[in-house]
Order: structure tokens, then C-alpha cells, then sequence
């Protein structure tokens, strides 16, 4: 299969670059500096496309505020995964009214992966005359371009047309963190997994330049961050129409090499492409988390083949014995789907057994959710929703439990965290994570944020471990 690899020019970035500057020298006049706020929905992945918004917007002058009321401009950062998320983005749009009615000039925009659907932009232009400005994933690289046509037209501007998008590097960032950082390696998937609406909204796969993704890898590492994670729907596929004879494994290898105090951790790794050259790569380098998120979306291979996974619950369960076997305390996570079309309750009952045989550390789990224009949302579904939800209350009883009891094993341990964050809770001030992911809060010195610490885990429960920096 011949994978298209388009990239947005250097040329075109610069011109961004000069909007911004055009729309800052406009508020040079004003007395108070305008100020921007940034919503975010759904997965990592829009999580770093946030902070490429921020960045556009932190070039153009602008603060920012969590305040709805206080903002000249709000952008809405959309996710189209589930029906959930959906309505929820729209119900919080419907209510900017308010800010609006208070604040005429305030520029309203709803970007990402929803409105990337035809039938949500129409949606948006007839029942949401409060969004001022629509674009799709493939269009946020013009951004300023965008917002300066919103401002100086007064009409509303929509820029969400199918496209498999291109690659754009060198846009500014404006990271929430100093201590963790996203990196996305590359963009888009190829899977078509018949539940999932991602490829029709981010477009076909594309791998960013191994050169672009160390210089920037390099940068956060000496700037001091202390976790990096990289990020791709499907990071095993990377590097599929490069140039370059490269791979996933190859890739983390060089990443590697950049000397300094972090840990790398990355995903999504689909279980087709995850390889024993993976698992080796993370076994013989000390700087990659001894961490694997392996979403199995259910335990019967009968509706794995319906979902398009290509791979079987045999394959699945040989990765993660060689995983075990090639990486001592490897720690798991998952996602799961119950109440996919036409599941029986003892389908939904092997994957409860697959679960109890793997023992994940964590799961991510969803009832099915049908996307419109995805092949799943055409199939026949006949199982009650009270039913589905009942096979998903025992995936999560028996997944809690096990949670529970790996916790309780880490009481009395010594483990080596970063120190990511704080707390409200006056009692445990401060958060950590380990090295496989497991939350810890914490009592301890407030001069260890950032650093990475020897935790004594003295306490645990379902959800996290409790501890003392030492």
C-alpha cells in the first residue's frame, strides 16, 4: 500500500507567523492586554493541538484566563470519539451565550475532531449562531490566518473540508506543563477499525521527519522536562512513507540517545503492529517507562474481526507472556468496548475472562458508542443498553479488584516517582507518578516538583498508591 506524505511549507508557516504579528501590533494601542481561553476535549492528541493554539495565540498577544466571561477569545478543542463527549462540547457551546450577550466582540471558535463532520458543521451554522469561526484538525496550522478573517470580515468563517491533512512543523507551543510534555510523532491512522470515526476526521497516517522529531525531543529535554510522552494513533506504524528506512523501535533508539534525566512513555501501540522488537527496545533501554498501553477492545475473536482489528486474542495474550518474560515488572493498560453491535453476554463474559487472565494495572472502558459514517453505526444492534450496561458494571467490578490487589503489593516499597504535581488535599499535598504509571499522592518537601524522587508506599486503594518522599 503507497502512503502520501504532503507537508505544509516552511513559506506558508512564516506567513503565519506574520499574521500574528499583525494582529499583536493591533493591541499595541489597547491599554489592556486581550486575553484567550482554550477548551480541550478528548484525547492527548488535542491535548497537544491546544498547545499549538496557545502558542498561535500567545504570538499574537494574548493572556490567558479560565474565565468564559473574562475572554475575547475562546477556542473549543472538540473530540469525536463518542457520542458523550459530543454533546457535552455542544451543551457547554450553547451556554457561551451568556459570555457573549455580556461581551459582543468576544470571537467564539470550535475547532478539532467534531466539527471535521459534515453533519456537525451544519448542525453548528443553524442551531449555534454564537460560534464565530469552525475548523477542522487539517486546518489548525492557520489558525491566525483564520482568526484575522473572523475579526476583520465580521461573518462567520468555516474551514472544516474533507482532507487527509499535511504535516506543518514549526508552529509555536505553549505547554501547560514544565514537567511532562506531549510530542506527537506523527498524525492520522490508517486502521479503519469499524467503530472509530478517527481516520475520516484526522486523515490517513502521517510521520513526522525522525530529524524534526529529535530537534524538538532535544529542546524539551535541555528546557528540563522530565517526562515526554510521544504521541500517534498508532505510534507501531510510524514511519510508513518516509524517506527514511525507519520504524517505531528505531526511532525510540535514537530518541534515546540524547543524554539527560527523563523517561520516554508513548501511545497508542496497536496490537497488530506491536512487535517483540518493541518490547525488546523497551527492555534494553532504561530511559523508555516499563509501561505498555495495548488496547485489546474485547476478549471474543469473533468481534474482533468485526471491529477490523487483525489480530486474535491468541496473538494478544503471546505479546503480553513475551512482554512479562522480556521486561520485569512491566506494568498494562488497556481499552475495552462492551456492548459492541450484535455482542452476546457471553461474548461480553469472555472479555471479563481475558481481563481476569491478563491482570491490566488500568483500563479505559467504554460502552459502545456508534459513530456516524463508521461501518459499526450501520450493523445490527439489538441488545438493550440496561443490558450492556450491566456486562460493563461486572468488567469494572472485576477490574477494580484487581486493581485493588496490585496496589496493595507496592505497600511497603521503595519507588523511584517523578513528582508531577499538587494536590487540594492538605493531607497528601503532593502527586506522583511510578515508572509504570501508577498515581501516588504524596507528603513531602514541595522543593521535589519536578524532580524525580524515592517514594516509601505506605497506603493504596483502588485508584492510587499513597506515599512519603523520602
Amino acid at each position: 500500500m503507497a502512503y502520501e506524505r504532503k507537508e505544509i511549507s516552511i513559506e506558508s508557516i512564516r506567513r503565519q507567523e506574520d499574521i500574528c504579528r499583525e494582529i499583536y501590533d493591533s493591541f499595541v494601542s489597547q491599554k489592556n492586554r486581550p486575553l484567550a481561553m482554550v477548551d480541550t476535549y478528548g484525547c492527548q492528541q488535542n491535548e497537544a493541538d491546544s498547545e499549538k493554539l496557545r502558542g498561535y495565540l500567545a504570538e499574537m498577544g494574548y493572556g490567558f484566563t479560565q474565565d468564559e466571561f473574562e475572554a475575547d477569545v475562546i477556542v473549543v478543542n472538540t473530540c469525536a470519539v463518542r457520542e458523550h463527549a459530543e454533546m457535552r462540547v455542544l451543551g457547554n457551546v450553547g451556554q457561551l451565550n451568556h459570555s457573549k450577550k455580556q461581551h459582543p466582540d468576544q470571537i467564539i471558535a470550535v475547532c478539532g475532531c467534531m466539527v471535521q463532520q459534515e453533519h456537525m458543521v451544519e448542525k453548528i451554522k443553524k442551531s449555534y449562531p454564537v460560534v464565530d469561526l469552525v475548523f477542522g484538525p487539517h486546518e489548525l496550522w492557520r489558525f491566525p490566518e483564520l482568526l484575522l478573517k473572523t475579526m476583520t470580515s465580521h461573518k462567520r468563517v468555516f474551514a472544516a473540508e474533507k482532507s487527509d491533512g499535511a504535516v506543518a512543523e514549526g508552529m509555536p507551543l505553549k505547554r501547560d506543563s514544565s514537567v511532562k510534555a506531549w510530542l506527537s510523532i506523527m498524525y492520522g491512522c490508517n486502521n479503519f477499525c469499524t467503530y472509530c470515526i478517527v481516520p475520516y476526521v484526522r486523515g490517513r497516517e502521517k510521520s513526522r521527519k525522525p530529524g524534526d522529531i529529535l530537534t524538538e525531543f532535544r529542546g524539551l529535554v535541555e528546557a528540563g522536562y522530565k517526562e515526554i510522552t510521544l504521541l500517534g494513533q498508532n505510534v507501531n506504524s510510524y514511519g510508513k512513507g518516509l524517506e527514511e528506512q525507519i520504524d517505531f523501535s528505531d526511532l525510540l533508539n535514537l530518541l534515546c540517545t540524547v543524554p539527560g534525566d527523563y523517561h520516554i512513555r508513548f501511545m497508542t501501540s496497536h496490537p497488530k503492529d506491536a512487535s517483540h522488537k518493541l518490547i525488546d527496545t523497551i527492555a534494553a533501554q532504561p530511559k523508555l517507562c516499563k509501561h505498555l498501553h495495548l488496547p485489546v477492545q474485547c476478549g471474543s475473536d469473533r468481534l474482533l474481526q468485526q471491529m477490523n482489528r487483525h489480530y486474535t486474542i491468541e496473538q494478544y495474550l503471546e505479546l503480553i507472556e513475551y512482554a512479562r518474560k522480556t521486561v520485569p515488572g512491566i506494568t498494562f493498560s488497556s481499552d475495552i468496548i462492551i456492548g459492541f453491535p450484535g455482542e452476546t453476554e457471553s461474548e461480553a463474559m469472555e472479555t471479563v475472562a481475558l481481563v481476569e487472565k491478563v491482570r491490566f494495572d488500568a483500563l479505559f472502558t467504554f460502552i459502545f458508542s456508534p459513530r456516524p459514517g463508521t461501518p459499526a453505526a450501520k450493523m445490527d444492534d439489538p441488545v438493550p443498553r440496561e443490558e450492556k450496561q450491566r456486562w460493563f458494571d461486572r468488567l469494572c467490578a472485576v477490574q477494580n479488584g484487581i486493581s485493588e490487589e496490585l496496589h496493595r503489593q507496592y505497600v511497603g516499597q521503595t519507588l523511584r516517582c517523578l513528582v508531577d504535581g499538587e494536590s487540594d488535599d492538605a493531607r497528601w499535598p503532593l502527586t506522583a507518578r511510578t515508572a509504570g504509571g501508577r498515581l501516588v499522592h504524596c507528603t513531602g518537601d514541595r522543593a521535589a516538583l519536578g524532580e524525580y524522587r524515592d517514594v516509601k508506599i505506605t497506603d493504596s486503594n483502588t485508584w492510587a498508591l499513597f506515599g512519603t518522599i523520602e
